[in-house]
């Protein structure tokens, strides 16, 4: 199976290439636009300028009206060229975040997980705000172009007055430039930490809102609270470190420009007062010298942002250039057959082999949690087949030979803390909206009484996490969406630990009304779901001990009474 960006390598730099390549004629138009901007900005001190000169030289209205004029056509482009070329950017801009993201979230999202190790919360920071500062790079390259044109007209424009005056403006942008390089280095490290501990308190503030129920549970929130106080604090203390950093460079820049403003100013006056330059051009220079400030101020700060965006970017490609941790089959499992699993040797399991015929119905009875857990991760394909020994077969080929989506596609494992999403019930049960088994699932979960209670039935609005649900609700409505998808295979892991007896009895005995015929495994000890399935697997220290049904192993199997009699 192929993944995107799995066939290379993509370093940050690569990823700032890649968004400059595909918004190649968004920048062109918009820095034709910001270049007219500048120039227009430019051009206003030097009309200025050249209207004092003709002015005082031929005191005619009609010279005057054509210097209005000018001045007009002046204004009226900077005004239009900014307004269109902002527009062009920013669109740009936000529609490269907005593929950035996309793409952070594709991976994260894939059926294969990727070799990093990374938290949810950590991913969710790279996908939002690295998304979103690398994508500035699409606005950063033609505002530097466009500062760099109004700081050329204007050193033309100088030296056509006095070749010292342009000279002095190439020089002095050449050492701000030198100075602000060695001081953005800085800033981009800085960057790269700060971002790093805020990822990590956003991956803290997942885990915590994750696990807030059980932390409440047993008086743990202040612990917890105390342990994300300390994260945040970290991320805090670098932020200001950055933000001292971002200070000293903007504080530095405005005062290197202020510096070659006056004396650009200062220059031209000691040029007029021995008569070297008109005071038309003196009027001019001194203008200049005041506009400059802030198509330098703009120059200057690019290299601070072109550091910001590169990291962001180093950060994106954590995610977007690491490894699948396998490299799955293409094939596909046959349509009819069961699952075998063979000498199979992972975490708590010791060896473990059983076979499942298509259409059984087998309860695994697993004396060990550790034990449930691992052959779950197993059958939903979380721990590749090369990490483990043994061989798993589904529809009688081996689980390294499938692809994970056709594996997942014939054979569902539902977890026991099986997440809600925000939504309605519906797009709880059926997120596609293409089970035609919705109805059948609902009643099958006993979650009838839950479309019941409120007006909209399944159009009922379910918060993040299920937050107003209660356990044993979210639960039946994470196994109605298991039963909805109507897998050739279907595992549930524990699927009525949060309900009572009586509903798990009635749920027990739907559920296996509704799989009828069709091969479904749960790994239980609830004795509703025991006594309900075909013949269970007593599995033991990580090997299966025993299988016969229920009823027999209650009356024959000491260990197996006091292990799931309630």
């Amino acid at each position: 199976m192929k993944t995107p960006d799995a066939q290379r390598s993509r370093p940050g730099a690569d990823i700032l290439r890649t968004a400059l390549r595909r918004n190649t004629g968004a920048m062109i138009r918009g820095t034709v636009l910001m270049g007219l901007y500048q120039a227009g900005e430019t051009a206003f001190p030097i009309a200025l300028g050249l209207i004092v000169e003709h002015t005082m030289q031929h005191r005619s209205l009609g010279s005057l009206g054509l210097s209005i004029g000018a001045l007009a056509l002046i204004i009226t482009t900077v005004s239009l060229s900014w307004r269109f070329g902002m527009r062009v950017l920013q669109k740009a801009n936000t529609t490269e975040a907005h593929r950035w993201r996309v793409r952070v979230a594709a991976c994260g999202l894939q059926p294969v997980a990727r070799d990093v190790d990374l938290k949810s919360g950590e991913v969710l920071t790279i996908a939002t705000e690295d998304a979103d500062q690398t994508a500035d790079i699409v606005e950063v390259v033609p505002m530097l172009i466009s500062s760099l044109v109004a700081v050329a007209v204007a050193a033309v424009a100088l030296s056509l007055a006095d070749l010292r005056l342009g000279l002095l403006v190439v020089a002095g942008t050449v050492a701000i430039l030198s100075v602000l390089a060695v001081m953005s280095r800085r800033i981009g490290s800085g960057t790269r930490e700060q971002q790093a501990r805020v990822a990590r308190a956003g991956a803290k503030v997942a885990d915590l809102i994750t696990g807030l129920r059980p932390l409440h549970g047993f008086g743990g929130n202040h612990a917890a609270f105390a342990s994300y106080r300390g994260v945040s604090e970290d991320a805090r203390r670098q932020a200001i470190t950055v933000a001292r950093i971002n200070g000293t460079y903007a504080g530095v820049a405005l005062a290197l420009n202020a510096v070659l403003a006056a004396a650009v100013s200062l220059t031209a006056g000691w040029l007029a007062f021995e008569g070297l330059i008109t005071v038309g051009e003196l009027v001019m220079a001194v203008g200049l010298a005041q506009f400059i400030i802030e198509p330098l101020r703009t120059f200057s700060e690019m290299p601070k942002y072109v550091m910001i965006a590169r990291a962001s970017a180093d950060r994106m490609a954590l995610v977007l250039s690491a490894p699948p941790v396998t490299v799955p089959g293409e094939g596909c499992p046959e349509p009819g057959d069961g699952l075998r699993v063979e000498n199979v040797r992972h975490g708590a399991l010791r060896g473990l082999s059983f076979e499942v015929s298509a259409g059984e119905f087998v309860a695994i009875a697993v004396y060990q949690p550790r034990a449930a857990a691992d052959l779950a991760r197993l059958l939903a394909v979380n721990v590749a087949p090369g990490a483990y020994e043994g061989e798993v077969r589904v529809g009688g080929t081996p689980l390294a030979d499938l692809s994970v989506e056709a594996v997942r596609e014939h054979m569902l494992v539902n977890p026991y803390d099986g997440e809600i999403f925000a939504g309605t019930l519906r797009t709880n049960i059926d997120p596609s909206g293409t089970s035609r088994m919705v109805a059948e699932a609902v009643e099958a979960s006993l979650l009838t009484d839950v479309v019941a209670l409120h007006d909209a039935g399944l159009d009922h609005e379910v918060r993040d996490r299920g937050a107003n649900l209660s356990g044993g609700q979210r639960q039946r409505l994470s196994l109605a969406r298991a039963l909805a998808a109507d897998a050739d295979v279907l595992v549930l892991h524990d699927p009525t630990t949060a309900v009572d007896a009586v509903t798990e009895q009635l749920v027990a005995r739907n559920v296996a009304l509704l799989r009828r015929g069709r091969t479904t495994i749960v790994i239980t000890s609830s004795p509703a779901l025991l006594d309900a399935a075909d013949r269970v697997l007593v599995l033991d220290d990580g090997v299966v001990t025993a299988e016969d049904t229920h009823r027999n192993l209650l009356a024959g199997d000491e260990n197996y009474c006091l292990a799931v009699a309630r």
